[in-house]
């Protein structure tokens, strides 16, 4: 029997082959809008301008948001070039300490996103900001924890958050100094984050941890000031590449130069938000690659 020609066929079959047509258009709109898991944990530094934003995405789609910039809004912005538009959910979000340059943001955030979990040191300010996220964050009913040292995060994917820092009560603390130090490890390996951590503390952390510092990728503490990354901290961390979040021209010129002249002369290369805009880096568990950079 001569076999027939699909195609031939497919055209005496018109409805079937409109069948088919919106079968296959299905799929690849299924696939556009989610895609396969993708076995990398992706970690982006957010152009906020002067401030700090960190938003890490585990293999599973999990997801973690250090600190939120200002009260600009270019947090939401940002977020929104890193999000699917469908996704209105954030999992967990990290509150390094109440100044405004890292916690404005977080009431817009509120707003617009489901948050599951908020972890802060319990340092309190009255910027207005601070006031503003507890209020939402009790308005949206989140779980709320305070971030002491020991705790660690479970994203799933194979990625953990680990707390290093408070180790104590930080009601009375000055807030630079209750900026909770953050390791973000898949595989084998790391992030750093410490907020504006100041160098007395960096110390005191290297003198508990020693190499357990280390990580491919620190964000220098407090926007590259001189108050932070001291050449003991830097050298515990021996970070691949340091990043610097801050605002193009910004009044309290930052990065400082004696930072980064100690980079140079240790020998880490550094990148900047005001330079490159959003940097965007992927770890498969092995190595850490920076992706192309977004304005």
């Amino acid at each position: 029997m001569r076999e027939r020609k699909i195609v031939p066929w497919l055209k005496e079959h018109p409805l079937l082959l409109l069948v088919l047509l919106v079968a296959v258009l299905d799929a690849v709109f299924f696939a556009a809008v989610f895609p396969r898991e993708r076995e990398v944990l992706t970690v982006r530094f957010l152009d906020v301008g002067q401030g700090d934003a960190v938003f890490i995405e585990a293999p599973n789609g999990n997801q973690l948001l250090y600190d939120a910039g200002g009260p600009s809004g270019a947090v939401l912005r940002a977020l929104a070039e890193a999000m699917p538009f469908w996704d209105r959910s954030i999992d967990v979000v990290v509150l390094s300490h109440p100044d405004l340059d890292h916690i404005g943001g977080f009431p817009e955030v509120f707003k617009r996103y489901r948050i599951a979990l908020l972890l802060e040191p319990g340092a309190t300010s009255d910027n207005g900001a601070y006031a503003a996220t507890m209020e939402a964050l009790r308005a949206e009913g989140s779980a709320h924890f305070l971030a002491r040292k020991g705790m660690t995060i479970d994203l799933g994917g194979g990625v953990f958050a680990d707390v290093l820092y408070p180790d104590r009560d930080m009601s009375d603390m000055e807030t630079n100094s209750a900026s909770v130090i953050l390791r973000i490890r898949y595989g084998e390996t790391a992030f750093l984050l410490s907020g504006d951590l100041p160098k007395d503390l960096e110390e005191y952390a290297v003198a508990i941890y020693g190499n357990k510092l280390e990580a491919e990728v620190l964000k220098l503490g407090h926007h590259g000031s001189r108050t932070s990354s001291s050449e003991a901290w830097l050298r515990a961390v021996q970070p691949d590449v340091a990043i610097i979040s801050a605002g193009k021209g910004n009044r309290y010129g930052h990065p400082h130069i004696e930072v980064i002249t100690l980079l140079g002369r240790l020998g880490i290369p550094s990148v900047a938000t005001f330079a490159d805009g959003t940097i965007i880096f992927e770890s498969d568990g092995t190595r850490v690659e920076k992706e192309g950079a977004s304005r």
